[in-house]
């Protein structure tokens, strides 16, 4: 049975890795079709979540099989039990894209507004976490884990500087109010986008370490601060 185990976990690992790629790039796309004004590249993406709906579901019923079949202990349990968790998230993110999609396909319509929004450059961050948190994933590594948990304190701040621009330039341009309020949802799109990685690199931590470190932020920081110090 330990062989079967084997392979069955082999070929999640092949699903959530095939799955992972396809949301990068949707979500990629998605961002493309914000900064580019492409409509037509948004209503692709708008369509291509239904494989990936279809991919999260396989992949929930297949961790599900492995369960009842095989019953894993110890290090295999906990990576179903990330996988699961994981799969959730990768495909609420492609979501997030569609609404993201979804924005630009109402900006496609609307001038530009005569602002910088900051859009590009948090949506770089944004696809940076979540290849960071992806290859944690694939390489078993911690330390990336925690990194890019981290750099989500970055996506917070950046998200509330476009809440307060958005709010004087409404005020100065009322006449860019869509505009603006288009962009400012995409910012809190990526916002969550970013909540959604990070909880894919806790998970990671947790596959790895066995170690829950939810709502542990703050603790990890202080430890890491004083081992800095420690070896200075």
């Amino acid at each position: 049975m330990a062989i079967h185990l084997v392979r069955e976990i082999e070929k999640l690992k092949k699903q959530i890795l095939s799955l992972s790629a396809h949301v990068e790039e949707n979500v990629r796309q998605a961002i493309k079709s914000v900064t580019e004004r492409d409509e037509s590249l948004a209503r692709k993406c708008i369509e291509e979540d239904k494989a990936i709906d279809i991919a999260e579901v396989d992949i929930e019923e297949e961790c599900l099989k492995i369960f009842a079949l095989h019953q894993p202990v110890a290090h295999d349990l906990r990576y179903l039990v990330a996988i699961l968790k994981i799969n959730r998230d990768l495909e609420r993110i492609s979501d997030i894209g569609v609404s993201i999609a979804q924005r630009a396909i109402d900006l496609c319509s609307l001038p530009e507004p005569t602002i910088d929004f900051n859009i590009g450059f948090m949506a770089e961050k944004v696809q940076t976490m979540f290849s960071q948190s992806l290859d944690a994933l694939i390489n078993r590594d911690s330390r990336l884990a925690r990194e890019t948990w981290f750099a989500d304190d970055e996506i917070d701040t950046l998200c509330a500087e476009n809440y307060t621009l958005a709010e004087q330039q409404i005020t100065k341009t009322p006449e860019q109010t869509r505009e603006l309020l288009n962009l400012l949802s995409i910012s809190r799109s990526l916002e969550r986008m970013a909540d959604h990685v990070a909880n894919i690199s806790k998970d990671v931590i947790y596959m790895i370490e066995g170690e829950i470190v939810r709502h542990r932020k703050k603790i990890i920081k202080e430890r890491i601060r004083q081992a800095e110090q420690s070896a200075e």
